[in-house]
């Protein structure tokens, strides 16, 4: 599969899901954006790709904030030439149970899982459309398909990513874009060890019964790896995916069956 002369954005591209998607992206002949609010790790993804041959540029934004995301989206395609595939990866996932949540994390949670998502979309989808060609992966959750407790807020935010991708695939359908959610389970990255602490420090147990207690609910017994995720992307922004939008794809190793 060839991205070659294609230009890609990816949020939330300095660590885990983001990085591997970057990568994938990138050997496959995309030239990419990385962009995250932390410019030290964006910036060492995009030297890593560059050492191996590829096309990476760093851009640093806070996708929460409007004027941020069109600065970002500016130099993006001053830097790609345009820019056919976003990758909305950018979120966060705090946990407490709802009496304990406040509305400053309530809104930072939407602010960033979802109004991030849209900023994003807006700020790419009418440069697609002129072009007549798109793809938008929206990197959700199996949180955003079922409830689980303790993370309302986050459950809250991928629903409505999802219903979101969703509605804007319905509104390109006829336009050669395609927009799509991939929805994990837990995967192995930075994001997961903060749930890990995260239970360890409320629920009073150790790390390793905390990564127990995650991968009681993985009939594979094992984290994903964000090469899997990557791997979906990829397929869904080349040739073979162009028949597959307004999906909520499960990576779940089985876990909606049980």
């Amino acid at each position: 599969m060839s991205l070659k002369g294609r230009g890609a954005v990816i949020t939330g591209g300095g660590r885990g899901i983001g990085k591997a998607v970057a990568r994938c992206l990138a050997e496959a002949g995309a030239s990419v954006v990385v962009s995250a609010r932390s410019t030290n790790e964006i910036e060492a993804v995009a030297a890593e790709l560059k050492a191996d041959g590829l096309e990476a540029h760093a851009i640093t934004c806070d996708v929460s904030d409007e004027a941020s995301v069109n600065a970002m989206a500016s130099a993006a395609m001053e830097r790609l030439g345009t820019v056919d595939i976003l990758v909305n990866n950018a979120g966060i996932a705090p946990s407490n149970p709802v009496k304990r949540v406040t509305l400053e994390e309530w809104n930072r949670v939407m602010g960033i899982n979802v109004t991030g998502t849209f900023l994003c979309t807006k700020a790419f989808l009418p440069g697609m459309l002129e072009r007549g060609w798109g793809r938008v992966v929206n990197v959700a959750s199996v949180a955003g398909l079922r409830g689980s407790r303790y993370i309302a807020t986050y459950c809250a935010s991928k629903h409505a990513q999802i219903g979101f991708t969703r509605a804007v695939a319905d509104e390109v359908a006829d336009k050669g874009i395609t927009v799509n959610a991939i929805c994990p389970g837990y995967v192995d990255t930075p994001m997961t060890e903060y749930s890990v602490t995260q239970i360890t420090e409320k629920a009073g147990v150790s790390p390793e019964e905390a990564l127990q207690h995650i991968l009681a609910t993985s009939p594979q017994k094992r984290l994903i790896r964000p090469e899997e995720i990557a791997a979906v992307a990829l397929m869904l922004c080349g040739k073979d995916g162009e028949g597959i939008s307004g999906q909520a794809i499960a990576i779940d190793q089985g876990q909606g069956n049980h």
